[in-house]
């Protein structure tokens, strides 16, 4: 397999300066700044789309093995999503009580589960874009952004590790598992693109020193993805014409069914205690 780029030892600084003074628990930061707010969104929905899709391979994973390291990252990106969410505003209120145009998450997250390769293709393309991008974020001008990034990047670098190994036992597998995760990065691969735009919301965060600029490591990720296909013995995709508007609220008809479950107790008793 090849290495994970080394964590920087200001990743543990941050998480230390978090945990000592409680910067999960700060007031939320992005509401009086909408860009910031909306920034925060698009990476707590991200991890909390993500979070929903996995949570419905429990119970039903090919191995009890991977029933479990499905839930553990599903319980990860909840939380993630939580903190985002919680730094935007009331993160109960932005979770269960949006519709589906408000969502700013990319398209590739709320993606069908599909079959196992498709699974396994989706978790490979984001936690690859999500490590480098959190490596990045502990960096951040905003405390709490850089306090969660610090804390999540060490959990990510798990997720990218168990996808990128079983995109390797697959695609080096049988001619069926080959098949598999050739067809769910085929699925999956037109949605790249939209990891690495950068629109005015993003522009403004990254000159302020808040958002990490995807475009500077958009050639390492694709080499490191590249990398892994390699030793899978699979090809990578041809390009395709991106699928883009995520951000913006434009979403496939699979985050509405999505959302329907998910928000389906919070909306029938909107009053209740739990």
């Amino acid at each position: 397999m090849p290495s994970l780029p080394t964590i920087e030892k200001d990743v543990e600084k941050t998480a230390k300066r978090a945990a000592d003074h409680g910067a999960f628990d700060a007031p939320a930061a992005g509401e009086h700044d909408p860009a910031i707010a909306d920034y925060c969104q698009r990476l707590g929905d991200d991890g909390l789309v993500l979070g929903q899709r996995l949570g419905e391979w429990c119970g039903h994973a090919p191995a009890l093995e991977v029933d479990l390291s499905l839930a553990n990252i599903a319980l990860d990106l909840i939380g993630q999503g939580t903190n985002f969410l919680g730094l935007a505003g009331d993160a109960d209120q932005l979770a269960f009580h949006r519709d589906v145009l408000d969502w700013k998450n990319c398209w590739l997250v709320e993606q069908p589960n599909g079959d196992f390769g498709q699974t396994i293709a989706r978790q490979l393309l984001f936690s690859t874009w999500q490590h480098m991008l959190y490596q990045r974020l502990v960096a951040s001008s905003h405390e709490g952004i850089a306090a969660i990034a610090a804390k999540g990047v060490k959990e990510v670098a798990y997720h990218r590790e168990l996808a990128a190994d079983w995109t390797v036992r697959l695609g080096d597998g049988t001619e069926e598992s080959a098949r598999r995760m050739a067809e769910g990065l085929d699925w999956c691969w037109r949605f790249v693109p939209e990891l690495f735009e950068v629109d005015e919301v993003t522009a403004e965060l990254i000159e302020r020193g808040i958002a990490a600029d995807p475009r500077q490591f958009e050639d390492e990720y694709r080499s490191a993805i590249a990398a892994v296909l390699a030793e899978a013995k699979l090809e990578a995709p041809a390009d395709q014409r991106p699928i883009l508007g995520g951000r913006r609220g434009h979403h496939s008809e699979h985050l509405g069914h999505l959302l329907a479950v998910m928000q389906h107790l919070p909306r029938t008793y909107p009053d209740a205690i739990w």
